[in-house]
């Protein structure tokens, strides 16, 4: 009985394992589209005092968006305040409770509480999970989050999407809609057929107004006549199946733990 009982455990706490590491941690994103700005405004309310902006701005190379947040009229109590973007707008209504829950397309949830270490696991919504809550009744500061975007195609992509604050026991007492300012462009890279004599495979062209923006890396070169054959590499479905083999070799182990102890 008791080897059974110290089994059981030892099954349900492998399952906890592996239901606390089950999301997949937030890619940075290096896509946004250049000068993309987006803009949310808190609107005046007769609830409380709290008014301000959070404006959003695609940095240079598009890599990361630049938040500046400016909130005023915070309450003297129910801080630190938290803010994040949640997965829906804020409905015609004005109820923030509409808004849903935090934007999270890798489905990592609320728990554990975001760590400001490792910021690709929290949440892409929980701002102030990764960047510090509001602490004084007037707050404004900037910085760049390279887990969100700017790009309507990206998973992360909030230009649809609302901002909301909480007091710290997490009720809502003031949203706001983004709207796109500008939605930027995309920069195109260059290519070259890999025929061309100057065109390398290493070789990156991007293309810029100026046109001194490239790097290449030069290649030894090989001779067209007597090409050296090359071994195909394995198939990419060999790390799939191999995936596969394990889980059910794992499922396996487990039916037969359990029916040993039962």
């Amino acid at each position: 009985m008791r080897y059974t009982i110290y089994a059981l455990a030892a099954v349900a706490s492998l399952v906890s394992a592996q239901s606390a590491t089950s999301f997949a941690p937030a890619p940075k994103v290096t896509t946004n589209p250049i000068q993309a700005e987006l803009h949310a405004e808190l609107p005046e309310q007769t609830k409380n005092n709290v008014r301000g902006s959070v404006v959003a701005k695609t940095v240079e190379e598009g890599k990361g968006v630049k938040i500046e947040i400016s909130v005023a009229g915070l309450p003297a109590e129910g801080g630190p305040f938290m803010y994040h973007i949640h997965e829906k707008p804020v409905p015609a209504d004005g109820n923030c409770t509409g808004t849903g829950a935090h934007l999270d397309p890798f489905k990592r949830g609320e728990v554990p509480v975001c760590n400001p270490e490792q910021k690709e696991t929290c949440q892409t919504g929980d701002l102030s999970g990764k960047y510090g809550n509001l602490t004084t009744e007037k707050s404004s500061f900037e910085y760049i989050d390279k887990y969100i975007s700017t790009d309507p195609l990206d998973l992360s992509y909030f230009g649809n999407l609302s901002v909301v604050i909480h007091t710290s026991n997490k009720s809502r007492i003031s949203c706001a809609n983004f709207s796109v300012v500008n939605p930027g462009a995309f920069v195109p890279t260059a290519s070259f057929p890999a025929h061309l004599p100057w065109a390398t495979s290493n070789s990156t062209h991007a293309a810029s107004g100026t046109g001194h923006s490239s790097s290449e890396t030069s290649a030894a070169p090989t001779s067209v006549n007597s090409p050296t054959p090359t071994q195909p590499g394995p198939p990419a479905e060999q790390s799939t199946n191999a995936a596969v083999k394990m889980g059910i070799a794992g499922m396996g182990a487990f039916a037969g733990l359990m029916a040993f102890v039962l």
